[in-house]
């Protein structure tokens, strides 16, 4: 099928045109001639990348009157580099129509864009909380919207945004059409589509939640401190790498981000606390491609659409499940093929499992680089390198007598030998000492995740000491939670934390022996959703996974607690009977599970069907 067969305007086909469009991807097919058809609601569920700003963006300048002053079409998304970019998209279509389309976004001065839309405009593409405030002041008028679009719906209601979409559906007029393009469909999108939808018509690419085909899943069993060292390899590995480095913590995504840097890698970070003119000179280097690694948070990159991403690594795993979709739907876009790279301690491999068996994928597991292997590619690039090299001739003219001169004792190969070595040595020299990584998983240990409760498994690692806390699951406390309490509380990098065992009402975590004091001092009385934290250190050998046995804990040196006496506001008291729980420190509840969220059906595949909701 071609765009002429959709049924477009001869205005738009000439933009698709001019942009070398052909064939529409899935998504629009599926979408566009039904969104040109008939007054209806929609919901498209299909992988970041595939092209659903132009299947909701194509018919919306198509069907819309160009000269009205009022808003016809109003576009909700998540964040403001993706609210510009649909802008830059629309208005290349809408080239040869006459219309205005204005965007409205936070972290930049409200009465530009106040001044915009005063003067007129067809569409509006809209961050939600920006456009709350711009109906707050009675500058945005919903009265005659006959569109509302919204764009990553998931990512709008994982930041947070439920009460601000709510407040501007409602002001909208009953007879609206309600489009929704989402990558996954968590609860509270359904919750979405059935109250605010009519019979909308489903347009599904693949099953829910599932990953983009193009996209090659590999994870790595590393251990904990070896994170920074193997991405590193990676990237050596990756020579021509163009990616992201997603990080779970501010702290941790500014500390990879300069350490790269400090080892002579073309990094930088991308986190909530950069100021909005940082964070634009970041993303326009990295757009540009003069920044060849950016590390981000999850939030932070949120929205991203830039294209030719080659890989996606994962510093660790995200709490959530969906967050990895979205992780790894950076690459792969516009139907090229990429890479999410995974780090994982040997402990984590069940979370593996998890995700293939959510968004029914594979992972391989793949070895990090030794070594020769990083040598041996790091010499082709600089060989090729070398080749390439453009000589400029006039300019190295006057000099060469003095430089064959200077040659004239060596041989070829001998000149090409020094040449090769003096860009070459510093890879020699960091590898030649330089170990394997790859950490031994216990046997089959992917099939049997449970089996790592065993007695050897819950000894203390050497040079840890093991924390008690006064929180757990019925709290809402998850091990990245448990991460985030400690990093954020003592501003220290999460590889000096080691193995987390949540329970129902309290939880372990173990950090390194230097950092004790410093846990201590700062997370006892952090506050954590309403919780106050209360840390303590248990006594060595004690504290672990089972219930076998008392347990003691200690403030540290001076604390004469007994056995048994917890501290804090919570008091489980270790009696063997009870049962103390004997899972391991990953928690199936959390975002990695199973089962099936929202009111939508796995299975279905490509296709579209009316769903109620």
């Amino acid at each position: 099928m071609t765009f002429e067969e959709l049924g477009l305007r001869r205005e738009v086909l000439k933009s698709l045109t001019e942009l070398g469009f052909e064939a529409p991807t899935p998504i629009q097919e599926q979408a566009i001639p039904y969104l040109l058809g008939e007054d209806c609601d929609f919901v498209g569920l299909a992988q970041t990348g595939t092209g659903k700003t132009a299947a909701f963006g194509l018919p919306l300048i198509n069907n819309i009157d160009n000269a009205a002053r009022l808003p016809q079409g109003v576009i909700i998304c998540p964040t403001r580099e993706l609210c510009l970019q649909i802008t830059k998209d629309l208005n290349v279509f809408a080239k040869y129509l006459d219309g205005n389309i204005t965007a409205v976004y936070g972290g930049t001065d409200i009465r530009t864009q106040i001044t915009n839309v005063k003067k007129g405009t067809s569409i509006v593409v809209a961050t939600p909380g920006r456009l709350v405030d711009l109906i707050n002041r009675k500058v945005v008028q919903l009265g005659q919207i006959k569109y509302v679009i919204l764009d990553e719906a998931d990512e709008m209601l994982n930041m947070g945004f439920k009460e601000d979409i709510d407040m501007i559906l409602e002001q909208t007029p009953i007879d609206k059409n309600v489009w929704l393009f989402s990558a996954t469909m968590p609860n509270e999108v359904a919750r979405i589509a059935r109250t605010y939808m009519t019979d909308p018509l489903e347009v599904s690419i693949g099953h829910k939640n599932q990953s983009n085909e193009n996209i090659e899943h590999i994870y790595f069993s590393v251990k904990e401190r070896d994170r920074y060292d193997a991405v590193k390899r990676l990237i050596d590995f990756n020579p021509t790498i163009y990616g992201l480095i997603f990080c779970r913590t501010k702290n941790e995504t500014a500390t990879v981000a300069m350490k790269l840097a400090r080892d002579g890698y073309n990094a930088e970070p991308l986190h909530g606390d950069l100021t909005q003119a940082m964070r634009d000179r970041v993303m326009e280097r990295f757009r540009s491609k003069e920044l060849q690694i950016l590390v981000a948070t999850d939030v932070a990159a949120r929205g991203l659409d830039i294209n030719n991403i080659t890989h996606v690594i994962n510093y660790n795993l995200p709490d959530d499940i969906e967050n990895y979709t979205h992780r790894s739907g950076r690459t792969a876009r516009a139907g090229k093929k990429g890479q999410s790279l995974v780090l994982v301690n040997t402990r984590e491999n069940v979370k593996i499992k998890a995700i293939e068996r959510q968004m029914r994928m594979t992972f391989t597991q793949g070895q990090i680089p030794n070594p020769a292997e990083i040598c041996e590619i790091q010499l082709k690039k600089l060989i090729d390198n070398t080749i390439a090299t453009e000589v400029k001739e006039a300019d190295i003219a006057p000099f060469m007598e003095q430089i064959l001169d200077s040659f004239k004792d060596l041989s070829k190969e001998e000149v090409i030998k020094r040449f090769v070595s003096a860009e070459f040595n510093r890879f020699i020299e960091y590898y030649e000492r330089a170990g394997d990584l790859n950490a031994a998983a216990s046997k089959d240990d992917r099939e049997r995740p449970e089996r790592n409760t065993d007695r050897k498994s819950r000894a203390r690692e050497e040079g840890k000491t093991r924390f008690f806390v006064n929180l757990g699951r019925r709290d809402g406390l998850n091990p990245g939670a448990m991460v985030r309490i400690i990093c954020d509380a003592t501003g220290l990098n999460s590889k000096a934390l080691g193995r987390i065992d949540i329970m129902t009402s309290f939880s372990f975590i173990e950090a390194d022996d230097e950092h004790t004091q410093k846990i201590l001092k700062h997370v006892d009385g952090y506050e954590f959703e309403g919780h106050k934290v209360s840390i303590e250190v248990t006594a060595p050998g004690q504290g672990g996974g089972d219930d076998r046995g008392e347990r003691k804990f200690s403030k540290g040196p001076g604390s004469k607690r007994g056995p048994g006496s917890f501290g804090g506001g919570k008091k489980p008291g270790f009696d063997r009977k009870p049962g103390f729980e004997k899972k391991g420190g990953f928690e199936k509840k959390g975002g990695f599970d199973n089962k099936r969220s929202g009111g939508f059906d796995r299975d279905r595949g490509f296709g579209a069907k009316r769903n109620k909701y």
